[in-house]
């Protein structure tokens, strides 16, 4: 990378549950439901990253202060040390939480899963009728 984007602690931190469309605000989410993702993960995130030419760092050991079960954060450098931008059509975090919330339903490992998903669902048979206790 460059010379001049080595001091990772000044980074901005990215929070999986930062672009998770299933938490509310008061849980974390930072970008509005219906262009958020549901259930990121710091490998997507760096993933979307190394896409848009950024630098990060995936601190897996790291967990979101507000719900410690959430673990794995991604550091990514938005402006080298002169200040001026690394990608310039990613000019602030919001941004870039935007971004990464459009690529991560793209992602290849997710649409993999996705596709399983779907085909498990149409071939295995399902049960109709209720199923529960009896009403007395």
């Amino acid at each position: 990378m460059d010379g001049q984007v080595l001091n990772v602690k000044k980074w901005n931190i990215i929070y999986p549950i930062y672009i998770n469309s299933k938490k509310t605000i008061a849980e974390g989410r930072r970008i509005c439901a219906t262009k958020a993702c549901e259930n990121p993960t710091c490998i997507e995130i760096g993933d979307c990253c190394s896409y848009l030419k950024l630098p990060f760092a995936i601190e897996i050991d790291k967990a979101y202060p507000r719900d410690f079960m959430q673990i794995g954060r991604v550091r990514v450098c938005l402006k080298r040390e002169d200040g001026t931008l690394v990608n310039p059509a990613i000019r602030s975090k919001k941004q870039l939480m935007l971004r990464v919330a459009e690529l991560v339903p793209k992602h290849p490992g997710r649409v993999k899963k996705q596709e399983a998903a779907v085909a498990s669902t149409t071939s295995g048979s399902s049960k109709s009728g209720k199923a529960g206790k009896k009403k007395r």
